[in-house]
């Protein structure tokens, strides 16, 4: 037997040698003492089983660690996506409201120049030797296009001296694209200044005409 002796004393004695490789000569010295291979094979079964229960119980660790990583990212983009759809819905009803707001500016706007588009229609549509007694609507009807103006059903009295001016007057006013079914409701002779003459009587109805035919000027001028 040989007795070592410590001849720095206060310092500890390093021990020599990997653990694992002091692990496995200790295993290796244990199933050398074992004489039963039974035994020796339960041994070997637990130790096996350790192992495995080692490397599973790391490779879960990794595992979940991992996916607590994912959950994570998830989550922020979760959050970043429920914003961006709070933004985009709350942007969709801010538009919804200026559209409703401006339709119904246009309308008004639309309603607003009926009479004055209406009146200046007639007046170029008006030959020579023919004058109007009178313009009234008759009845206003909204469209069914919520786009479009409003449908304005209109009468004009008025006489001539010359029955082609009369029908020229239809042909003309057929002719605006701001006025639609010029109809003759009556046409006779009458005498005025002891002078015959045709009455007449025309209904017609007040249309949008083409964004080609609008011509918009500054509401405001400069003077110089």
């Amino acid at each position: 037997m040989m007795i070592s002796v410590n001849l720095r004393p206060g310092q500890k004695r390093k021990p020599s040698g990997n653990f694992g490789k002091q692990l496995a000569g200790r295993l290796k010295d244990l199933t050398a003492k074992v004489k039963d291979p039974l035994l020796a094979g339960v041994v070997g079964v637990w130790i096996l089983v350790l192992a495995w229960l080692g490397w599973t119980w790391r490779s879960t660790s990794t595992q979940m660690a991992h996916a607590a990583e994912q959950l994570t990212q998830t989550a922020n983009e979760a959050k970043r996506f429920e914003t961006l759809m709070k933004q985009k819905q709350l942007a969709t009803r801010i538009r919804d409201s200026l559209q409703t707001q401006i339709g119904v500016i246009r309308g008004v706007d639309r309603d607003r120049y009926i009479w004055p588009h209406v009146l200046d229609e007639v007046s170029k549509a008006v030959p020579q030797y023919t004058w109007l007694t009178d313009i009234t609507g008759q009845s206003t009807t909204a469209s069914a296009d919520s786009q479009s103006a409003s449908t304005v059903r209109f009468q004009i009295t008025g006489r001539t001296v010359d029955y082609q001016a009369f029908t020229q007057f239809l042909r003309q006013l057929e002719a605006s694209p701001w006025v639609q079914n010029v109809q003759t409701v009556s046409s006779q002779t009458v005498i005025e200044a002891a002078r015959p003459v045709t009455s007449f009587v025309i209904t017609a109805d007040f249309k949008q005409a083409d964004s080609a035919y609008i011509r918009t000027v500054p509401l405001a001028q400069s003077v110089r």
